[in-house]
């Protein structure tokens, strides 16, 4: 039987720990999942990029995971449901997710907010030097490497050519960048498609190992009426010797890669990390990480961006004078 002064003792044990699970549970920092893509593609390098900033791990209130996903669709179906807090996706799959027409996908997904503009991300088909491929229709019969199922790649080649009529035509394989130039390489593909920032690294490999070229994606964009259906896709051009061997301007459409964040994500989580991020410091360091990222700067931060922000980033571009 415990004395009187045992008892005591054990209720001050139990009300001190308590306590300490409390405070550990108030300074405990918030996990911050921030969805990438897969490998050789810009997703993940942004959210790679994000998570080794020394001013972001300095900040003992947040702990960021970059984590690797199928990209653009996916992170927006998990940013969505929490699963992931943040994440990188297109400015069309979110205006198209939120009003719910998604192809073969009618759920509204009205919990995905913008936080900022990153970068245009365009078009662009890799294809073999003398290979007769020319514009998009010459893929009838090709095989053709179109994107991680569940990719904002994969979701916008769909799209594309549906809307060219090819997509039917072709011997689809769905696969990471990586992997495509990887198999182009070794003569399994006739071409691939992706939608990132240039330069990729994916098509600096595919051409260490064949003469390749780039088929003007902008001309088949134009002349089937496809930028006037499809109004948040704009023109753009891959510059001239972006890539070895390729000498001439490829004409292209691009949409806007947008870093969005969960409507569960607290308003001061993501101002102190747009913030961090977007500080002269947190812009050299992207720009280090890819020269895609030089597009990334204050004055841009709300471009490209047709649906609502996060009440965080709201305050942040208005602190700006840029919103």
């Amino acid at each position: 039987m415990k004395t009187l002064a045992q008892v005591r003792f054990i209720t001050f044990l139990t009300t001190l720990c308590l306590a300490m699970g409390l405070s550990l549970e108030v300074h405990a920092a918030k996990r911050i999942v921030f969805g990438g893509g897969p490998a050789g593609g810009t997703f993940q390098v942004v959210a790679n990029a994000v998570q080794v900033f020394e001013d972001i791990k300095k900040d003992k209130s947040i702990r960021v995971k970059a984590q690797s996903s199928a990209g653009s669709v996916e992170n927006l179906r998990k940013v969505n449901a929490n699963r992931m807090q943040m994440g990188v996706v297109y400015s069309g799959h979110v205006y198209l997710g939120r009003e719910g027409k998604l192809k073969n996908d009618k759920k509204k997904y009205k919990n995905v907010m913008a936080v900022s503009y990153l970068y245009g991300a365009p078009a662009q088909l890799i294809v073999r030097k003398g290979s007769g491929i020319k514009s998009t229709k010459d893929l009838v019969g090709k095989k053709v490497g179109v994107g991680n199922a569940g990719s904002g790649a994969f979701a916008n080649c769909e799209l594309f050519f549906s809307h060219m009529g090819v997509w039917d035509k072709i011997e689809r394989n769905a696969m990471g960048y990586n992997d495509a130039a990887n198999a182009f390489g070794n003569k399994q593909l006739d071409a691939f498609w992706l939608f990132t920032g240039f330069p990729s690294g994916a098509v600096i490999m595919a051409a260490q190992t064949n003469d390749i070229d780039l088929i003007d994606l902008g001309k088949d964009a134009r002349d089937s009426g496809f930028l006037k259906k499809y109004p948040y896709f704009s023109k753009l051009a891959v510059p001239a010797n972006t890539y070895k061997g390729v000498d001439h301007e490829t004409p292209s459409f691009q949409d806007s890669a947008l870093w969005v964040a969960s409507d569960k994500v607290p308003a001061d989580v993501v101002y102190n990390m747009l913030k961090a991020i977007y500080s002269d410091k947190g812009l050299k360091h992207m720009v280090g990480q890819k020269k895609t990222f030089k597009e990334m700067s204050v004055k841009t931060g709300p471009k490209g961006v047709v649906t609502p922000f996060h009440p965080g980033a709201i305050k942040f571009w208005k602190e700006k004078g840029v919103m």
